[in-house]
């Protein structure tokens, strides 16, 4: 088990290598995706404890089966559980709303399918367009002072409007996309995260698979991925051919190409914890090695050479 390292400035401790629960509402043998609560329990029993969920992630179901699952296997106290909320479903489809009122509600509700008393660490899923950030993560602080969560995230802000969402100081973590193919948030954010104790968990961290190595010129893409920018083309290819030349560093290690490009992540300050999903239980046992492996300078020289800071 790895040691339990403390996320930002919020007194929570966790596992460095949480588990993304955007997949586990699937269960789909074409790719390979089993049902949540074996994924769920076998991450707790490796020592995994940190569940990164959201409201919109099955609209509720994933919420649901992290709080079933806790609640059975008697381990709620154990695990730090993250969830988000934002999105409204009306007549007229999903909308995005930061209202006070809707927060509390949505946080209310979160607790009820989580099956808790307490949210570990409750995020902003996305901004709206008209609620002062300020007051939206004010009212997230009262309910922090209600004891109903722990700590306070906001994921997918502008640098913009994570200044304004924290002027008084209440912004405990940023959610955001941050891979190897995409590392533009170093530049826009990481100096201000720092400054202000902030810590930063990214999603997408093995760009839709790409980062994994397991793509080459006679993959089949998928539609979904074919239209992302980093699957076209020209672009494709000289993704692939970086990715491939992890492999060196990968056979070092005695790890896979994925293991070093999540370890790379976590020696990037104000990283403190990674997120990766993953379809089966043997991914989250595969995600868990990530934690052993120790890069050198060698080594994040060479990754900084084929994924430079653009």
């Amino acid at each position: 088990m790895s040691k339990r390292i403390e996320l930002g400035k919020t007194g929570i401790h966790i596992h460095p290598i949480g588990l993304g629960a955007n997949k586990i509402t699937e269960e789909d043998k074409k790719t390979n995706t089993q049902y949540g609560g074996k994924i769920l329990s076998t991450a707790i029993e490796n020592g995994l404890n940190f569940i990164d969920t959201a409201f919109i992630y099955g609209n509720g179901e994933s919420e649901e089966i992290v709080g079933k699952t806790l609640k059975e296997s008697k381990s709620r106290e154990d695990v730090v559980i993250a969830t988000k909320g934002a999105h409204k479903v009306t007549n007229d489809g999903i909308l995005v709303d930061n209202t006070p009122e809707f927060l509390k509600n949505e946080v209310d509700k979160s607790l009820k399918r989580l099956r808790t008393n307490v949210i570990d660490l409750y995020y902003i899923h996305f901004p709206d367009e008209k609620t002062p950030k300020y007051e939206a993560v004010g009212a997230l602080e009262r309910l922090k002072e209600a004891g109903k969560i722990r700590s306070i995230g906001v994921s997918n802000f502008s640098v913009e409007q994570l200044k304004e969402a924290n002027q008084d100081g209440y912004v405990d973590v940023v959610q955001g996309n941050y891979n190897l193919l995409d590392r533009s948030v170093e530049r826009e954010f990481f100096q201000y995260l720092l400054e202000n104790d902030i810590s930063f968990v990214p999603y997408y961290p093995l760009a839709s698979g790409l980062l994994t190595g397991k793509y080459s010129k006679d993959s089949v893409i998928s539609e979904k991925n074919k239209a992302r920018p980093q699957f076209q083309g020209d672009m494709y290819m000289e993704n692939v051919k970086k990715v491939k030349k992890l492999r060196g560093i990968a056979d070092k290690h005695g790890v896979e190409i994925h293991h070093i490009v999540l370890a790379y992540y976590l020696t990037k300050k104000p990283i403190d914890a990674i997120i990766p999903g993953a379809r089966n239980t043997e991914q989250v046992l595969s995600n868990l090695k990530t934690a052993s492996v120790q890069l050198v300078p060698e080594d994040l020289q060479l990754i900084e050479e084929l994924f430079p800071l653009e």
